[in-house]
């Protein structure tokens, strides 16, 4: 027995570190640029659900929300939108199963490098019976509340990649102003 406990320690070691080599990640947390570590937080509504959720995910991912200024860089919800779309039918033409589509469009601006738009959207299906309306309009309020937790997850990843994208736009403008 006490063979195996000395192997289960370097084992467990071993495994460690090589999840640690490879990059993992727990789950949610995402890789915020150096220039986004500090940074203001606007929104169109304040009291929303989803300006709280985003809040929360900037903080998760330890970035410092500070007063908005000229010099620091800024994130701003533009709006957020809740489509709906039906999917099928009953045979009494009524809606058996419908679409929700959130759409979220915001901005970030970073001083020296400018603004960049960005949108994502969250799709969900569901069913809609209608001889269970009460649980169905709670269901939605629950799928709708899921969604824009999604979609402040997928603002971070966006997020990590910020950079990436004022460089591509940075290499783009630079091209086609050596070929003009």
């Amino acid at each position: 027995m006490r063979f195996f406990s000395l192997i289960k320690l370097p084992v467990v070691l071993v495994l460690a570190g090589l999840l640690s080599a490879c990059g993992f990640h727990l789950r949610g947390e995402y890789s915020v640029p150096e220039e986004l570590h500090t940074m203001s937080f606007t929104s169109y509504d304040e009291y929303s659900s989803l300006t709280r959720y985003v809040r929360a995910q900037l903080e998760l991912n330890k970035v410092d929300l500070v007063q908005p200024s000229s010099n620091i860089p800024n994130l701003h919800l533009i709006e957020a939108t809740m489509d709906e779309r039906t999917l099928s039918l009953y045979q009494n033409s009524r809606a058996a199963e419908k679409e929700l589509t959130y759409v979220v469009k915001y901005r970030v601006t970073i001083p020296d490098l400018g603004t960049k738009n960005f949108t994502t959207t969250v799709n969900r299906n569901y069913l809609d019976n209608p001889l269970t309306a009460l649980a169905k309009s709670v269901e939605r309020e629950v799928i709708e509340d899921e969604m824009r937790q999604q979609a402040a997850s997928q603002m971070m990843r966006q997020l990590g990649r910020v950079r990436a994208e004022y460089d591509t736009d940075h290499v783009d403008t630079n091209a086609n102003n050596t070929n003009s």
